[in-house]
């Protein structure tokens, strides 16, 4: 062999041996690369679970459900604001709104609840009162029957309604604020001129038209009331508003930064019968519902007063309300326990 042909195939062997280099050298990078993003969302997950584990503390199974259901079936949320302004078991809802959601159906129905509504509280004999107390006389010092607030409050929409409810997610005062500017605010449409105290007592003015609104502004955007001329219904309308975008944006949250901002604002402000995994088919199911078929459902009824004020809703109008949802739900019609409506003094 020549010093030619010699020259030709060391040069030959020396690139075999740079691509085989090449080639390993890629494997091995593209290796270590999905390791790294395998090894950085393990430990985002752990992060995630970790956090939101402590919020989960689920429902005592409804006695409407022979047995229990799965978000792959059609399901309840209520969704429960409360007046705390930090963790506390000393709470009552300030917004109470029940979620219909038909995964099958792809539609959402959503009733408000205003919390001055009259109705029968639960685990009480047959007592009376504003559905805000419900809370209150579910705590086991107050009655000694009582489930807890959150499962009390439960049971009371279940009765007044006759639906079941199956999850619940619970935020307080501070945790709302947080959660809207982790967010980075919400978008409404403001229909009137009215002002309102934040949860720092300042007065925010609100003037008619589009508005980009902060945790604080926003607070107090859905809980006015006394300068709506609609009162509950009003108020009721403008916390489906505020609602609905929040969950647009969250269902649309796809970094870590903002998922970690999140879990800092949630923090102990929150509470949910939801498990961490849940979440993920909760957010599937919302991401694939067009907005269309979100449907908010007024609840018709009339303020008196007694010894108190309170938001009167007749049994006619609670069973339509209560055939809406059992139909969305897949549910057969089912006759409302009459409770009536009592005579002014």
């Amino acid at each position: 062999m020549d010093n030619n042909s010699m020259g030709r195939l060391e040069w030959s062997r020396s690139r075999r041996y740079k691509k085989g280099k090449k080639k390993r050298w890629w494997t091995r990078f593209a290796l270590i690369s999905l390791l790294i993003v395998l090894a950085g969302a393990g430990y985002f997950f752990y992060q995630v679970w970790g956090a939101l584990a402590g919020t989960y503390d689920p429902l005592e199974k409804s006695d409407k459900r022979k047995q229990a259901v799965t978000m792959d079936d059609p399901f309840t949320i209520l969704l429960l604001g409360t007046d705390a302004r930090k963790a506390s078991t000393n709470w009552r809802p300030d917004v109470i709104i029940l979620a219909a959601v038909n995964p099958h159906k792809k539609s959402v129905k959503m009733v408000s609840i205003p919390r001055d509504t009259y109705v029968q509280i639960a685990n009480t004999g047959g007592d009376n009162h504003k559905i805000n107390a419900s809370a209150y006389y579910g705590r086991r010092e107050v009655n000694p029957k009582g489930p807890g607030p959150v499962n009390n409050t439960a049971q009371t929409v279940e009765h007044f309604l006759n639906v079941p409810v199956d999850y619940y997610i619970k935020v307080n005062f501070q945790g709302f604020i947080d959660v809207v500017d982790a967010l980075g605010g919400v978008d409404v449409n403001v229909k009137f001129a009215f002002s309102q105290a934040h949860f720092g007592g300042e007065v925010i003015p609100f003037k008619p038209g589009p508005k980009h609104l902060n945790g604080n502004e926003t607070l107090a955007y859905v809980r006015m009331r006394k300068q709506d001329p609609r009162g509950d219904a009003g108020r009721n309308e403008r916390q489906r508003e505020v609602m609905t975008n929040l969950l647009d944006q969250a269902v649309s949250i796809n970094t870590v930064t903002k998922v970690d901002e999140l879990l800092k604002a949630v923090g102990k402000n929150l509470s949910m019968g939801i498990q961490p995994q849940e979440l993920l088919r909760l957010q599937s199911i919302y991401k694939e519902i067009p907005k269309q078929n979100i449907q908010n459902e007024p609840l018709k009824g009339e303020n008196r007063r007694m010894d108190l004020w309170y938001f009167f809703v007749n049994d006619k109008e609670r069973q339509r309300v209560s055939n809406l949802l059992r139909q969305q739900l897949g549910l057969k019609k089912e006759a409302v326990e009459p409770m009536g409506t009592p005579s002014t003094e």
